[in-house]
């Protein structure tokens, strides 16, 4: 189970950067850093970013405190 969450936690994480990457080379022709920053905030595409750090993080073992 735990390594099905990492492997769709960095699924996730991919698909979201590629299409923020694509949006770049889209803001570096002819767009503003303000068109930039409010399609990162309303694309599902680039919000899957999220859940994705969840997932992996979520996958990794619980440490036990020394206390």
């Amino acid at each position: 189970m735990k390594i099905l969450k990492m492997y769709l936690g960095i699924n996730l994480i991919s698909y979201s950067l590629l299409f923020i990457i694509l949006n770049i080379n889209v803001f570096i022709l002819e767009h503003s850093i303000l068109r930039f920053i409010v399609y990162i905030f309303t694309h599902v595409e680039t919000l899957l970013f999220i859940p994705g750090v969840i997932l992996i993080f979520k996958s990794f073992p619980k440490s036990k405190c020394l206390h």
